[in-house]
């Protein structure tokens, strides 16, 4: 089975799982392995702005296997800090002021994702279908733009 089958149909589960119990706590860190998180570093942009510690996705992809499964160790041991987020000042559209932004790490980003992906099929089941705000493949009301 392809990885990313396998993870849609892990997060068809995940879903089944928190509707047939919806007030029990779950404890999703069993779901974060190396597969999962290599579908997670697919679906992650790899071509944004470096942060902090100068790694790119590109780079992060190089020991893609080896940096995960140290990953997956730090994440479920609990020792996972993020690093700081790197701060840039960006121009607005007038041209004239900046405003701020924080670009975290790669693997911040990348494990952030993976744990969207387990968290997403439980509380989307929660969301009314006329709720639309940032929910993936709903559109935006105002613009008709899909998220």
């Amino acid at each position: 089975m392809s990885g990313s089958k396998s993870v849609s149909t892990k997060e068809q589960r995940i879903a089944e799982l928190a509707k047939n119990a919806p007030d029990m706590a779950m404890d999703v860190s069993h779901h974060l392995y190396l597969e999962w998180l290599v579908e997670a570093f697919r679906r992650t942009r790899r071509d944004g702005a470096v942060d902090v510690d100068g790694i790119s996705g590109s780079a992060y992809g190089a020991s893609l296997d080896e940096r995960i499964g140290d990953l997956i160790d730090r994440a479920k041991s609990g020792r996972y800090r993020a690093p700081p987020v790197k701060r840039v000042l960006i121009p607005k559209g007038d041209g004239k002021d900046r405003r701020p932004i924080g670009v975290p790490s790669f693997e911040d980003k990348l494990l952030q994702r993976a744990i969207e992906m387990l968290l997403t099929p439980v509380f989307e089941q929660d969301f009314y279908d006329l709720s639309y705000g940032f929910r993936t493949g709903r559109p935006d009301p105002s613009s008709g733009a899909l998220y």
